[in-house]
């Protein structure tokens, strides 16, 4: 199957509802799959869940008139309480807060350790050990399997382009670039500081708002100028020959520079002390180091790194079911099942990507540009 793909522009608000018309399936599907993962996983009320919501839309409101707009407009088109599509697009902070409380809530000794949720292998290559001399960036992004994708094709009014994926009621790309040449990645983090009623930006306006920018410089500015309510980590690169991995705490950041002309990042921090932050117990943190040291091992061994290089990396299965290509632990609960859902491939001058709807030794790439 292809990922749907989704050409807007105009005003925000119609935006919102241009996502609705072409994506109305997968919307109403991934709103029953994250209030279904609230409930399970999460451990929230569906009272607990619209309360949140709401509070962070009041939140949100002041933050981003234009992505609250583009929320309203989906949920209008879609006939569903406002609420319900903020929960969806603040998603990160609802679920990620509770990977952390409940991983307290069952080890208050740390003595046994529970799992990392959300896994996540990111990458980018610079010109110099790339095979046609661009700068290469991407990810395999592991989630919930049943959560469906789309792309978006934005045109902003002052002429700025993005191409991105997203997760179909997710009013902004998650993973992509621009025609300024911008682009992120994205990886979950977490961390003891972590907490949603912070009511900070939210994950997703600052993917938002990082696709907006036209610099480096502007697009750290625009993930960290603000406060975090929970960890995460953005890989971002700017043609020709920038790239920076950016490692957010809730109040504190760190910028990690390629070495050998790579940069990998994957789930957890790599000097947690650095950032003044306790990492909750995880069990399977060691499969992020192993992720992380299996796909620099991949990239070392080449000496110079094609597309087809980097599909055969993001393919592999060392480690399995935890690999860099995830897979579902079936000795695990279903409410805790994450494979890898889409991969994808960056070529930053080329301003075009490859990426697949589904597992990379399953799914082909297909390529899509501005």
């Amino acid at each position: 199957m292809s990922l749907p793909i989704v050409e807007l522009s105009g005003a925000p608000y119609e935006q919102g509802i241009q996502q609705a018309d072409a994506l109305k399936e997968r919307i109403l599907h991934n709103v029953e799959v994250y209030f279904d993962r609230f409930r399970r996983e999460g451990r929230l009320s569906d009272d607990q869940i619209m309360d949140r919501a709401r509070q962070y839309q009041a939140a949100m409101e002041h933050q981003s008139e234009p992505y609250m707009a583009m929320i309203r407009g989906m949920a209008d088109r879609l006939a569903l309480p406002v609420e319900a599509l903020v929960a969806v697009n603040v998603r990160y902070e609802i679920l990620y807060d509770r990977f952390t409380a409940n991983a307290l809530e069952d080890n208050p000794d740390f003595l046994v350790s529970v799992g990392v949720q959300g896994e996540c292998t990111g990458f980018a290559i610079l010109p110099e050990r790339s095979a046609n001399g661009h700068l290469l960036l991407g990810q395999n992004w592991d989630w919930i399997p049943q959560v469906k994708g789309a792309i978006l094709r934005t045109t902003e009014p002052e002429g700025l382009q993005t191409l991105s994926f997203t997760e179909a009621g997710v009013v902004a790309g998650k993973i992509g670039f621009n025609s300024a040449g911008v682009g992120i990645t994205v990886n979950g983090l977490m961390s003891l500081k972590d907490d949603w009623s912070r009511l900070q930006k939210p994950f997703h306006m600052r993917c938002y708002d990082a696709l907006r920018t036209r610099s480096l410089k502007e697009t750290v500015h625009a993930l960290t100028g603000t406060p975090r309510s929970c960890s995460a980590n953005f890989l971002i690169a700017c043609a020709p020959d920038q790239a920076v991995d950016v490692e957010m705490a809730p109040d504190t950041h760190r910028l990690l520079s390629p070495e050998n002309g790579i940069l990998v990042h994957t789930n957890h921090f790599l000097d947690p002390a650095q950032l003044q932050v306790i990492e909750p117990p995880s069990e399977k943190r060691p499969h992020s180091y192993h992720r992380r040291a299996r796909l620099l091992e991949l990239l070392e061994a080449e000496g110079s790194i094609g597309i087809g290089d980097m599909q055969n990396f993001l393919q592999d299965r060392d480690g399995y079911p935890y690999s860099i290509c995830r897979d579902a632990d079936e000795s695990e609960p279903s409410e805790e099942h994450y494979i890898t859902v889409t991969s994808v491939i960056m070529d930053m001058q080329a301003r075009s990507l490859w990426i697949t709807d589904g597992q990379p030794d399953r799914a082909p790439y297909e390529t899509y540009a501005l």
